[in-house]
């Protein structure tokens, strides 16, 4: 029997289309040909779909429950975080309370020596540097280093004999912090350079 001439070829499917599988495709003006269905064809393909479905519905169940379980996981972080931020808030706040009693105490006693006040005062500050420091906020207040822009703001350059070019003469403002946990940069007025 001869072969029919075919037609062109047609153009091949775009990358990742779906194709049908090859044993599909006829040939126009061929008969279809139909398989006999095997012994266990009416159970072997059930079976299988069976098999596929009850796998797919479980699959998709632990999905489910994967997804919720990792949603209540966000939700307890969440709440956890919150009340974690809320205890730290009050640690550092009751960290504080003694400066606040000794501020009133030196109130209290206004009408007092002068000198007495002064140096009261000055104990309540010590003791606030002191609590900062123990949050991890050292103090820094120091002439005569050299200048430092991860720990010093320039508000200032003088000319100053006697100081080496480029370091620090005066602290107008104290900074607390190291450079890479910092509240504030110390304010500085920096020796100029010759």
């Amino acid at each position: 029997m001869p072969i029919p001439p075919r037609g062109p070829e047609p153009d091949p499917p775009p990358e990742g289309a779906v194709q049908p599988p090859r044993g599909d495709l006829t040939q126009p003006g061929q008969p279809t040909e139909q398989a006999e269905p095997g012994p266990d064809a009416a159970t072997g393909t059930a079976a299988a779909d069976d098999d596929f479905a009850a796998a797919l519905r479980e699959a998709d169940d632990r999905w489910r429950r994967a997804l919720a379980d990792l949603d209540n996981l966000r939700k307890r972080h969440a709440r956890e975080l919150k009340g974690q931020a809320a205890a730290e808030r009050a640690r550092t706040a009751a960290a504080f309370l003694p400066v606040i009693d000794n501020l009133e105490l030196a109130l209290s006693h206004a009408a007092a020596d002068p000198g007495a006040i002064v140096e009261g005062v000055r104990a309540v500050r010590d003791q606030a540097v002191n609590v900062l420091e123990r949050l991890g906020y050292p103090r820094h207040a120091e002439t005569g280093v050299p200048f430092d822009p991860a720990r010093h703001e320039v508000v200032g350059v003088v000319q100053e004999p006697d100081a080496d070019p480029n370091t620090v003469v005066q602290v107008l403002r104290p900074g607390y912090g190291e450079a890479e946990r910092q509240l504030r940069p110390a304010a500085v007025t920096v020796a100029k350079r010759e």
